[in-house]
């Protein structure tokens, strides 16, 4: 006969295997788990892995220690210091949290579930992870691990995404009173390490005599998804103009939107059929080849022109950034692809 679930069989474990990470306050610890860097976390690794995030933290927390400390940032050096983990939207909302904390809270943050729904850019999911981990209030905490675990455990078969709310009400009758806090770790931590999307440790798992889908033989094939739609693909140009001095032509893109508040090339809008919107009068020469860059919605092609152009010749969008300030690295992804392919040209 199946066993029930216990939360304290996954504590256990986790107090023997629990992932050493640089936001993270280990088992049984006398550290209290800072909220800056739990809601910091939680904000990076929102569509992003754990490998991807870990250098991108420890840069932010060495800059940037406090939650005052971030919220007194200008606001181009936190989009600089982003650029690579893309969903560009979440440094725009990190700014407006911390500042938002800073002023309004005094540079502490709320410790309720409502207090932290509060504050701009904090939805459910990360509320419920910094009210459970750093402050250890009985909230539910559902990411895409703790899908996948309460999918298997359950033998749930309803497809994501409309078996979200199924899922996290299977998650929310497993949350104990005590220790919710690793608790939320534990079960996120299974889902990373054992409860893999593919071949799924089942024989070490702490919830195995439990698992509904590892008695029905079914647990590789969760948790189900619905067929995801085709993604279109998107055409632009991106106009890449460099001054006889050195000094290279760039914009900073409206706040909303894609990309917003990042340096970038000049282009044109991306579409099907992008018109010309050259930048500056030049002669634009066509390299071979495109950059080619994938969003979460579309596949984009930009077709990239390069032109170089006296001192004198003012711009008709953008400013010219002096060569010694022009950091390649600060520019979001297609458009460090767009420069690569220039450079290689």
């Amino acid at each position: 006969m199946r066993e029930q679930a216990k939360p304290q069989d996954l504590l256990d474990w986790y107090d023997r295997h629990a992932r050493a990470l640089p936001w993270r306050v280990p088992p049984h610890s006398n550290v209290r788990p800072d909220p800056y860097r739990i809601w910091l976390s939680e904000i990076m690794l929102q569509q992003t892995t754990v490998p991807a995030v870990k250098p991108y933290f420890e840069a932010f927390t060495a800059r940037w220690p406090t939650v005052t400390a971030l919220a007194e940032a200008r606001d181009e050096d936190v989009m600089a210091a982003w650029a690579g983990l893309g969903y560009y939207a979440r440094a725009r909302n990190l700014l407006k949290c911390a500042r938002a904390v800073t002023v309004d809270h005094g540079g502490v943050f709320p410790e309720t579930l409502e207090g932290l729904l509060s504050l701009p850019g904090v939805g459910p999911y990360t509320a419920g992870a910094v009210a459970a981990i750093a402050f250890d209030q009985p909230a539910t905490v559902v990411d895409g691990n703790v899908e996948r675990v309460m999918a298997r455990l359950h033998d749930e078969h309803t497809p994501l995404p409309a078996a979200k709310p199924i899922l996290t009400q299977m998650a929310a009758a497993l949350t104990p009173a005590t220790r919710p806090g690793d608790y939320a770790q534990a079960v996120m931590d299974l889902g990373a390490t054992l409860c893999t999307p593919r071949n799924p440790a089942c024989g070490l798992c702490p919830w195995r005599r439990a698992c509904a889908a590892w008695e029905a033989g079914t647990a590789a094939e969760l948790p189900k998804k619905a067929p995801k739609a085709r993604k279109p693909t998107r055409l632009g140009i991106a106009y890449l103009a460099r001054r006889v001095d050195g000094a290279w032509l760039l914009e900073r893109r409206p706040d909303k939107g894609l990309l917003g508040g990042m340096l970038g090339w000049p282009g044109s809008d991306w579409g099907e059929a992008p018109q010309e919107a050259p930048p500056i009068r030049a002669e634009w020469k066509t390299l071979p080849g495109e950059a080619r860059h994938t969003f979460t919605h579309f596949h984009l092609r930009l077709t990239v022109k390069t032109a170089l152009v006296p001192m004198d010749r003012p711009p008709e969008r953008g400013d010219f950034i002096e060569l010694p300030e022009f950091s390649p690295s600060d520019l979001p992804t297609v458009m460090r692809k767009a420069f690569d392919l220039a450079r290689s040209a």
